[in-house]
């Protein structure tokens, strides 16, 4: 199943459970109530929700979660990281080896796994994902920015029917965790490469038979706007003292746009498992015991939400917004305008924390809390507008030509809470003269504008975060498929850029975790003055839980599903 770790940076843009990744199938204890020797039972439905469509059901062109909640539970890695521990586990590998200079890595595949057609899989699908998925420049894949070594592909290879061997040009410090990477099928996609039909494969007008994968689920059927549902794997290779995973027999994914309505839903018992706000904590604890269901504080959620900014010359924009946008002083006013404690107390219900850089606490060893950080001040946000020319004029606004200072404001329609931190950063800015347009888009709407159009001018928006800074290369490198606030660059624009550029250059190939540690603190003190993005708060991670689920272990790094396989209804 997909893990979180690779998708550290891609877009959060609506509700969900938690993303699916992976766990260890030993160290959890015999459910009680069970059987001598059994661990699950068989059976059931479960129904969660999603906020959005998916944008398809292709995990490798995919940048938004509406699209990865779902491929997480069809799609599979080399490795898998334990939702618990958060060690690399085996998945489609069972084992591997390494040279002596870690340059050569040996993997044996499992040869028990099949497709849903019943196909087998085999070394042939790992090369053909690596070197004509991943390492084609005619896919547009954010994967491509994780797995290479200064620009430099891994050599993939088959030696036998189930072995493969990479080969690098460099040490690769997160090399087994990024191995997390799905793997597709050849069988299926050779065609559509060689007919440069790929980038449109698998979209959301897909016949469910058509979409392969070697995960716990099958797509069964998608009703846009409605639902999607997906069934039990009969072939899934996973077993648990040898009864065969999962134990769950179908997933139901309610599409319900309103996070109001999703409440509504799961009150009502129609929904089974469901992402809190803050807010929603003092309404429903009162009721887990008449309702039969259970929160859970998983503790600050990976990832972040920030304010970002257009610094893309190439996009619609105009010249003199982009001035503004890319003048360091005038998004550090900006950055002093974001009301942290405020967010925290009236949107999060106090269930959030404050967000000062790429990674929180959550993350582990290579957090950083040295960052620059910035605490709400009206005054000092004046006084460095200001010193680079600009004044306040009966109320508003103007830059040294005389223009008004003005800009739009996007998020997605489908979080509240986003939207009402949204309005509290457009009040506050509105005491410093500036005007801004604020309006909630559809998710696909927004999703297209950051990564086709690049039509708009600031965005609040989120990332997902995970314990591996590498992972999110594909935001921080320059040439980056999610440089948000300047995508898709020759060459860095900046000299900070630049050197980001070669701290996760060298990061990647140091195989000492301190040195890395010094390195990636770097990395995130550069980001806290520079201010790409301007951090804004973090969520707890909440969730609400019907107590039918047996094997549950909801964590912070996994979510509540990162056992899917296991997890059954009573």
């Amino acid at each position: 199943m997909k893990k979180c770790c690779l998708l550290f940076f891609y877009l959060i843009l609506f509700l969900s459970v938690g993303c699916p990744s992976k766990k260890s199938l030993e160290h959890l204890k015999k459910p009680k109530g069970l059987p001598a020797g059994r661990q699950g039972k068989y059976g059931g439905t479960l129904i969660l929700s999603t906020t959005s469509d998916p944008k398809s059901f292709n995990p490798i062109i995919a940048k938004e979660t509406s699209t990865t909640a779902i491929t997480g539970f069809l799609f599979e890695g080399l490795t898998e990281t334990d939702g618990v521990t958060t060690e690399v586990m085996p998945a489609l590998a069972k084992d591997w080896e390494k040279s002596a200079d870690g340059l050569t890595w040996t993997f044996n595949l499992r040869d028990d796994v099949k497709w849903f057609d019943g196909e087998k899989f085999s070394a042939d699908d790992v090369v053909f994902t690596y070197n004509k998925l991943i390492y084609n420049p005619e896919i547009p894949t954010s994967s491509r920015d994780i797995l290479t070594i200064k620009g430099k592909p891994f050599l993939v290879e088959k030696v036998s029917p189930y072995k493969v061997r990479f080969r690098l040009s460099s040490p690769f410090a997160p090399f087994l965790r990024v191995l997390g990477q799905e793997i597709l099928p050849k069988h299926i996609l050779e065609k559509t490469v060689a007919e440069k039909r790929f980038n449109s494969t698998w979209g959301i007008n897909t016949i469910p038979s058509q979409i392969m994968g070697t995960g716990p689920f099958r797509l069964k059927r998608y009703l846009a706007g409605q639902k999607i549902i997906l069934e039990r794997n009969p072939y899934c290779w996973k077993r648990k003292n040898e009864e065969r995973l999962p134990y769950i027999s179908k997933i139901i994914f309610l599409i319900v746009p309103d996070q109001n309505s999703q409440l509504l839903k799961f009150q009502a018992g129609e929904i089974d498992a469901l992402s809190l706000r803050g807010q929603d904590y003092s309404f429903l604890k009162p009721k887990e015991r008449k309702g039969n269901f259970s929160i859970h504080n998983a503790g600050p959620a990976l990832g972040a939400n920030f304010l970002v900014f257009n610094q893309n010359p190439a996009s619609p924009i105009s010249p003199i917004k982009l001035r503004w946008f890319t003048n360091r002083k005038f998004r550090e006013a900006i950055a002093y305008t974001i009301d942290k404690e405020t967010m925290v107390a009236n949107v999060l219900a106090g269930f959030g924390y404050p967000q000062d850089g790429p990674m929180n606490e959550s993350c582990g060893f290579f957090y950083n809390p040295a960052v620059k950080k910035y605490r709400y001040d009206l005054k000092k946000a004046k006084e460095l507008l200001e010193k680079i020319g600009f004044k306040i004029q009966n109320g508003a606004l103007f830059d040294q030509e005389g223009n008004r200072v003005e800009f739009s404001l996007l998020t997605n329609n489908d979080n509240l809470e986003r939207i009402n931190i949204a309005n509290i950063i457009r009040d506050d800015l509105t005491k410093l003269g500036m005007k801004v347009h604020f309006t909630p888009l559809d998710f696909n709407t927004l999703v297209t504008k950051l990564d086709a159009s690049f039509d708009w001018e600031a965005v609040l928006i989120g990332l997902t975060g995970g314990i591996e800074p590498h992972s999110g290369r594909n935001v921080w490198a320059s040439a980056g498929q999610l440089h948000i606030w300047h995508p898709r660059q020759k060459s860095a624009a900046s000299a900070w850029e630049k050197k980001i550029d070669k701290i996760f250059e060298e990061a990647v190939r140091e195989l000492n975790r301190n040195k890395r540690k010094i390195l990636y603190d770097q990395w995130q003190e550069i980001v806290s003055k520079q201010l790409p993005l301007i951090y804004t708060v973090n969520s707890a991670s909440l969730y609400a839980v019907r107590n039918k689920l047996g094997n549950l272990h909801p964590t912070s790094y996994g979510g509540l599903f990162h056992n899917i396989e296991e997890i059954y209804i009573r």
